[in-house]
């Protein structure tokens, strides 16, 4: 891989990159239309990375679809789909990982320990195999994103990170390959993590505290009963820490996470204060 990105760097190519686990849906190939209109050439990585998951979690079970991902691929213009094998990507006795240590302490890094230190070594290795100049993530899972950010930033890593907005249903739900998980009933009631999203631009209106939207969005979450909050929070975009009393300008992530049953949903907005 490394090898037919450099040709193409040597034929003066921009590469981009889009890194997936696989499973692709349309959340998916919104990101590969955001490759397409800013690189020459396409390469989407598909590899269900076990060091990103618990002891507790859903590696196992999680969905890989590859032929299906190619074909999808082919048909949104992909130039080359990287699939390596785990031991490709993890050889016997690997002892060398990246850790963020600061931005990773928060939100989904308080619950899912290592987790952001298995996507920020992965995602380092595709940048090395891959060779690209842009990199395309979503902001679905925008604390990624920021990490992702922070690292090329701090190891002067010659890509350029793009994050692409969140791809919704028609109902709001964020497309997620977790999707799959939810039952009829449960698929129904996750449309309220949405639905309350945008109340709190309503709430921010009428000049509430960041407490009391905090609170009136948790119970307005509650009011489906299937669903089982991890966390909801309200954190400075730069910093992904708590934040009381913002500044006026001050741009905030409000940040969901849900559980149905073991399916774990995230959802977030960005509103400026």
């Amino acid at each position: 891989m490394f090898r037919q990105s450099q040709k193409w760097h040597a034929e003066n190519k921009i590469v981009a990159i889009v890194p997936t686990m696989g499973a692709l849906h349309e959340g998916h190939i919104s990101l590969i239309r955001a490759a397409k209109s800013k690189a020459d050439k396409v390469i989407v990585s598909i590899f269900v990375n076990p060091t990103q998951f618990g002891p507790n979690e859903d590696y196992d079970n999680y969905p890989r679809t590859l032929s299906e991902d190619i074909k999808k691929c082919r048909e949104a213009g992909v130039d080359v789909v990287f699939s390596p094998s785990v031991p490709a990507m993890y050889p016997d006795n690997s002892s060398t990982w990246v850790n963020e240590d600061v931005l990773s302490q928060y939100l989904c890094g308080t619950r899912r320990k290592g987790h952001f230190r298995g996507v920020c070594t992965i995602v380092l290795k595709l940048f090395m195999i891959c060779s690209p100049d842009i990199a395309i993530f979503g902001q679905k899972d925008a604390q990624q994103s920021i990490i992702i950010c922070r690292m090329v930033r701090d190891l002067n890593i010659p890509v350029k990170i793009i994050v692409a907005p969140i791809k919704r249903e028609s109902d709001g739900l964020a497309i997620s390959s977790r999707n799959k998980y939810l039952s009829p009933k449960e698929r129904e009631q996750a449309t309220v993590i949405y639905k309350g999203l945008q109340e709190v631009k309503k709430w921010q209106k009428e000049k509430l505290s960041v407490a009391q939207i905090r609170r009136k969005l948790i119970r307005f979450i509650q009011q489906e009963k299937d669903i089982r909050i991890d966390y909801i929070s309200i954190v400075n975009v730069d910093t992904i820490s708590e934040i009381t009393r913002p500044d006026k300008g001050d741009k905030l992530l409000i940040a969901v996470a849900v559980f149905f049953n073991k399916a774990r949903l995230i959802d977030n907005i960005e509103i400026k204060w």
